[in-house]
């Protein structure tokens, strides 16, 4: 029997798999990122922009009041200068430069990215027909990732 917190880590992990899955999808689909992006290291950046954008939906969802107000967020549409885009952006670039050696412009347009690949996220888990990523889902791997007070904050909703 899996123990409290190896089901939250396996609850995070499904949701990180998808999200990572969906980043490989939509940075293969940019061949002028993807060029970009130095031979070898593409499992390592797409992790990295993974982590990125899983840590920012979990802050986001929990000053949304939950999931269904992040979904709302998401569904209506980011900009590039969106609040939770900005946040996610800020420290990717950062990340992607310091740590792969990307240059500004890369990593900027792999940021640049990201609205499209929130509101495909958001997509999907209001896709009825996609049960890849779902509303219950979404909460219960945030609820796993945040644990503590976050993690029961989003238990409510």
């Amino acid at each position: 029997m899996l123990r409290l917190s190896q089901q939250s880590h396996f609850k995070s992990k499904i949701m990180f798999d998808q999200i990572l899955s969906m980043i490989k999808e939509h940075l293969g689909n940019d061949p002028k990122v993807a060029a970009a992006i130095p031979a070898g290291q593409e499992d390592a950046v797409h992790q990295e922009i993974a982590t990125h954008v899983t840590n920012g939906l979990a802050t986001e969802a929990a000053s949304e009041g939950g999931v269904d107000g992040l979904l709302s967020k998401l569904q209506a549409g980011l900009t590039s200068g969106s609040p939770l885009t900005n946040a996610i952006e800020g420290g990717l670039v950062g990340s992607l430069s310091s740590k792969f050696g990307l240059p500004p412009a890369v990593a900027g347009a792999i940021a640049a990215s990201l609205p499209g690949l929130l509101q495909k996220f958001a997509h999907k888990a209001n896709d009825p027909n996609d049960p890849s990523i779902t509303p219950a889902s979404i909460s219960n791997s945030l609820s796993g990732a945040a644990g503590g007070v976050l993690g029961n904050l989003l238990n409510k909703f």
